[in-house]
């Protein structure tokens, strides 16, 4: 077989980019490291309750064009993000709102709320920011830093705040509304059945193949008309369209790219039907060592007997491990500008999706990217 693409990595963007080209005629086939497809959005049954077995995944965008794309393969609910943050047994909305701040001082109004705040940035007198600390502290003042942002962010990064670069946050949103809504974007929810039947509906008709790695799956040998990719079956590939890591492309010559990584511990809880009452909790004090529990029955509003829970604690990424949240500091921009100089003498592989580019994406922003790389290939 002579195929116009090898895509490698069934997650959103290969599936799209795989669909698109399908659609055009194009003869595509798909591989996956892993024994399934759709990437981190994987879902998997458990309790007749859908879990996402990456953290939780919930789809919110702006752009029309996209949300009409997705319409195409999955129904969604309408699922509002509104997580609740734990601070030593105290509850808090979030996004930071005014009924963060009635809950936190009393206060009533949204004036009532900026004094507060101003008052303490004022006492601060922090001028020029330092560090993370400094600069959660300009922005938000003492209180919701140390109740809200402190902890989480150290276990995040797995580093004390003050050790941390300041442009790391470069703002924390304060609404002065009572709204709990997580997102301010037009279009948000969760598909109805779970993210994997979607992107399974997205490939139907496509060739896949799990639990192979590009590594293992093909070669890039010189030949008299330039580079051939085949596979040990024979069958050759006009391109490549590489999701996977970048640095690992390149076997790190350059050294790695660094991210951070997760764990992850579910529990089926067959005789507790409601858990915690909401999907998301965040816990911010640095003592609790998982940063947030996910109980995956209210992303659907669930009615199931029992419930599955899932605690997340962030990692140190080490070779081997899922990358999940690039460190973007200056060593690792400087060190990816070399890597894309080398990927760009790749002509025949396009890079895309977030460990293709070393960015973190949402998943309307992996949609659009996959999509307009498929323009940019037709035109």
């Amino acid at each position: 077989m002579q195929y116009d693409y090898l895509i490698v990595g069934a997650g959103l963007y290969g599936a799209v980019f795989a669909h698109e080209m399908m659609q055009q005629g194009r003869n595509v086939l798909v591989i996956d490291r892993r024994e399934h497809v759709a990437g981190n959005i994987y879902t998997e049954q458990m309790l007749d309750i859908q879990v996402h077995k990456y953290g939780a995944h919930i789809f919110h965008t702006s752009d029309k064009r996209v949300w009409e794309y997705v319409n195409q393969f999955a129904e969604f609910n309408h699922y509002i993000n509104s997580p609740i943050a734990y601070y030593k047994g105290e509850l808090y909305n979030l996004p930071f709102n005014m009924n963060t701040f009635n809950k936190m001082w009393g206060v009533v109004t949204p004036d009532q709320a900026r004094e507060k705040i101003a008052l303490q940035i004022a006492d601060l007198q922090i001028r020029q920011p330092q560090n993370l600390e400094e600069q959660a502290l300009s922005l938000v003042g003492t209180d919701v830093y140390e109740k809200l942002v402190k902890g989480y962010t150290e276990k995040q990064w797995g580093r004390d705040c003050r050790e941390l670069p300041s442009f790391i946050i470069k703002r924390l949103p304060l609404r002065f509304t009572y709204d709990n809504n997580y997102f301010n974007d037009r279009y948000q929810g969760i598909p109805i059945g779970g993210y994997t039947a979607m992107v399974e509906k997205m490939l139907q008709g496509i060739e896949v193949r799990t639990g192979v790695s590009y590594q293992q799956f093909a070669t890039e040998q010189e030949s008299g008309e330039g580079i051939l990719i085949a596979d040990r079956e024979g069958n050759t590939y006009a391109k490549v369209v590489y999701t996977g890591m970048l640095d690992e492309y390149f076997n790190y010559r350059l050294g790695h790219l660094e991210y951070r990584s997760l764990r992850f511990e579910t529990e089926e809880l067959s005789e507790c039907d409601n858990y915690q009452g909401n999907a998301v909790v965040n816990y911010t004090e640095r003592e609790i060592p998982y940063t947030r529990v996910i109980e995956h029955k209210h992303f659907e509003f669930g009615m199931q007997k029992g419930t599955v829970v899932t605690r997340e604690y962030p990692a140190e990424w080490q070779e081997g491990d899922e990358p999940y949240y690039p460190v973007n500091d200056e060593r690792n921009d400087a060190l990816l500008k070399q890597y894309q100089q080398l990927a760009q003498e790749k002509t025949y592989i396009l890079f895309g999706g977030r460990l293709g580019q070393y960015k973190y994406y949402d998943m309307d922003k992996v949609i659009a990217a996959a999509l307009d790389a498929v323009a940019r290939e037709l035109s």
